[in-house]
């Protein structure tokens, strides 16, 4: 057989076995996705009380998966910062996320009262000019007047969000008196217009951190987080509150109860 033949049919051979390994590769890391999607769940739900997770062995037999598999899963989870190895002990639960409701409209203390105090760090606070976008949807002429608030919110010290908002002056007027640094603005919204709230339009994306967010969440730069647009509205209708939140998505997880109807 000439050499280019049998060059050609070595490399015929082996083709099938290539493809297999690459076969059995894109599998494993499909299933250490998978697992690491039902670890996630238990460990944000309080499925793992003593704080460390079953032995490897244990998971592997639980989960009918290979060894390697529920490594590849767990280094999946470390590198979200959920969970560390430690020698002697095993995979231990290091981080926590708070759940943060999508189905009610609440502020972030309200939300979170169950885990702790929410404080405010009150950054930048004053009239601006509304921008068109901003103008347009809280209905009030492009350039008039409204209140910016940059706001860092953290839980028991714990940086969770930086909010931008944007309220209409004849309402933000009265919130430069208001102790903003321990009260949700939407208790004070309403407390101020004598009326409840009534809905919000909400819009949930991952983007990247830019510099500055980056620096007030003491977040890496360039992780992602959660940006949270909502534009919240009277019992009235009357659109009053337009923000821009950014949620550390390695501390906070986004949940709702979704009813099917057509």
């Amino acid at each position: 057989m000439p050499p280019t033949d049998r060059i050609r049919d070595l490399a015929g051979q082996g083709a099938p076995t290539v493809a297999a390994q690459r076969t059995r590769r894109r599998l494993r890391a499909d299933q250490a996705r998978q697992l690491a999607d039902l670890l996630r769940h238990q460990l944000l739900t309080g499925g793992f009380p003593a704080g460390a997770l079953p032995y490897e062995t244990t998971l592997a037999a639980e989960y009918r998966v290979s060894r390697n598999t529920v490594r590849q899963a767990l280094d999946l989870l470390r590198a979200e910062g959920l969970v560390e190895r430690l020698p002697g002990v095993g995979t231990v639960v290091v981080a926590q996320k708070y759940r943060h409701g999508l189905d009610r409209l609440m502020g972030l203390a309200e939300t979170l009262h169950e885990h702790g105090r929410v404080t405010n760090e009150v950054r930048t606070m004053g009239p601006v000019p509304a921008p068109a976008p901003v103008a347009g949807r809280l209905r009030v002429p492009p350039g008039t007047d409204v209140l910016y608030i940059e706001r860092l919110r953290s839980l028991n010290g714990l940086p969770l969000s930086l909010d931008l908002t944007y309220i209409p002056l004849d309402i933000g007027t009265a919130l430069l008196g208001c102790d903003l640094e321990n009260t949700d603005v939407f208790r004070l919204l309403e407390s101020l217009t004598g009326q409840p709230l009534g809905h919000a339009d909400i819009t949930l994306e991952a983007v990247n951190a830019d510099a500055h967010s980056a620096a007030v969440l003491q977040a890496p730069r360039g992780a992602a987080v959660l940006m949270l647009e909502r534009l919240t509205h009277l019992a009235d209708g009357r659109p009053v509150d337009l923000e821009f939140i950014r949620f550390r998505g390695d501390r906070i997880t986004m949940s709702g109860l979704l009813h099917r109807s057509l």
